[in-house]
């Protein structure tokens, strides 16, 4: 066993080197996820380190905490108002998609690899969610923009479907070591699982935003500790009776995303370093488990299953389970394509290494080989994939202000960001002239991409983008000086 130094020398090196080939890449279109998981197949044991120190269960117990922070991150960022119009279509892909998916590719595994019936159901079932690490980091990343509720609806599945494929796979691990249980048993545990789940996710999310508001550490820093703790509380808390962990933080990270709390802003920040973070270690741990020589052993095997998956299984369960709602057959074929499969799966697949079952190796190895080929094929194909379904829309334009404000909780007074509009009156004028509420003030100009510490003497330009301080009483006047003029 490797001692500290050791563990610390190699892990930092390891996590730098993925930032730097990240980094590198940029250009490339490779899904930074696959980046990491190289990584680590490389300093693997069968890679020019020779790194033997991870095993299944050191994997799994690396893939759920980081899984909890992505979860948690992902439910910060997902605003409610966006993905409540679209909720029962995340929903029903959560589910039911991910049941049709299970069952299709457990028949053609059935069939076609000589798997028994229940072997091949649990592979489907481990393959059957997309990854929420590597669905967040493609649609939140600089080269994808896509129509409509797209997005929300993919994110939202994303991040709430782990829970259905590790119930699969627990219930399928239990028909296969239990021969006794029975259908009726594996149903009241999903309704518990999954109840119990929304439910705790639903009370300790609004539990932890009462106690981040009244707390009122002495330490700032005592913030994002305090929060990392809760988040891991609430996956174990839901876990220690039976409940579904997973989603019950992204539940409480939703909660908590969606309400106002104190150190906001250095929060969602933290987070969001810590999911990344999160995501490097799960794809560097993974890729130091797997040997590659063993996945090249189920080189047919794989392709056949992946194939069906991509082609078959995910758009069978897709437009089943969106059957009943109005998207149209290009959204639901973009959909379907966006059904990348990530950390998530491979994780699952250790799940039987660990209750020996028979074949248990040869669908681990399947299930790394099928992460492999969705992450190349599918990965870098989704704006193409949008562009040809005629999906894709125009990249919003990011800019990163050089100052932030966060005012005291309760506070009415916010930073906002307005854009002078052509045939606005406001064009030519000084800001002495136009007429400002006295709560209100103008602090940066941004122009071509040039920041402006404005006077009352600066004239501004149509096009131009201003950060304004207000009030909420007197935002609506301050919106009425910059709107467009009939």
């Amino acid at each position: 066993m490797m001692d500290i130094d050791a563990v610390l020398l190699i892990g930092s090196l390891l996590v730098l080197l993925s930032i730097g080939i990240a980094k590198l890449s940029d250009n490339l279109g490779v899904p930074v996820l696959l980046l990491f998981l190289g990584v680590g197949m490389l300093a693997g044991p069968e890679g020019p380190w020779g790194i033997r120190a991870v095993d299944a269960g050191t994997a799994r117990s690396v893939g759920i905490m980081a899984l909890v922070f992505i979860l948690f991150a992902g439910g910060l960022d997902t605003k409610w108002n966006s993905v409540r119009r679209i909720f029962w279509q995340s929903a029903s892909l959560a589910t039911l998609g991910v049941l049709f998916t299970a069952f299709a590719v457990g028949l053609f595994a059935q069939f076609f690899l000589g798997f028994t019936i229940v072997e091949g159901f649990l592979l489907g079932a481990v393959i059957s969610s997309t990854d929420a690490a590597a669905v967040f980091a493609l649609l939140r990343s600089k080269n994808v923009s896509l129509q409509g509720t797209l997005t929300p609806i993919l994110e939202l599945e994303s991040g709430s479907n782990d829970p259905m494929a590790v119930f699969l796979t627990m219930g399928l691990i239990q028909i296969h070591t239990v021969p006794d249980s029975s259908a009726w048993d594996i149903l009241l545990l999903f309704i518990y699982q999954m109840g119990f789940g929304a439910v705790i996710g639903l009370g300790l999310g609004k539990a932890m935003v009462f106690l981040l508001n009244h707390l009122k550490f002495t330490y700032q820093g005592f913030y994002p500790v305090f929060s990392i703790a809760f988040a891991a509380f609430v996956y174990a808390a839901t876990s220690a009776i039976n409940g579904s962990g997973f989603l019950a933080v992204y539940v409480a990270g939703l909660v908590v995303g969606n309400s106002e709390i104190v150190q906001r802003r250095s929060l969602f920040r933290f987070f969001d370093g810590l999911a990344w973070l999160s995501q490097i270690g799960m794809f560097l741990t993974l890729g130091l488990l797997v040997f590659p020589s063993h996945v090249a052993s189920v080189l047919g095997g794989g392709l056949l299953v992946s194939a069906f998956l991509m082609f078959v299984a995910r758009p069978l369960g897709v437009f089943l389970s969106l059957a009943l709602t109005k998207l149209q057959w290009r959204e639901k074929a973009l959909v379907s394509w966006v059904g990348i499969r990530g950390a998530v799966p491979i994780i699952l697949a250790t799940f039987p290494l660990l209750a020996n079952l028979p074949n248990a190796e040869a669908l681990f190895n399947i299930v790394f080989f099928i992460v492999l080929t969705s992450a190349l094929l599918q990965g870098w194909s989704v704006p193409l994939a949008a562009r040809l379904l005629k999906m894709d829309a125009p990249l919003p334009r990011r800019l990163d202000y050089p100052l932030e404000f966060e005012g005291p909780r309760g506070t009415e007074t916010e930073l906002i960001d307005l854009v002078v509009p052509y045939s606005a009156a406001a064009v030519g004028k000084p800001l002495v002239e136009l007429g400002f509420p006295e709560d209100s003030l103008i602090v940066l100009i941004i122009r071509n991409e040039e920041f402006i510490v404005p006077s009352g003497g600066s004239v501004l330009q149509a096009g131009d983008t201003l950060l304004a301080l207000t009030t909420k009483r007197s935002l609506p006047a301050v919106r009425k000086i910059f709107s467009e003029q009939r």
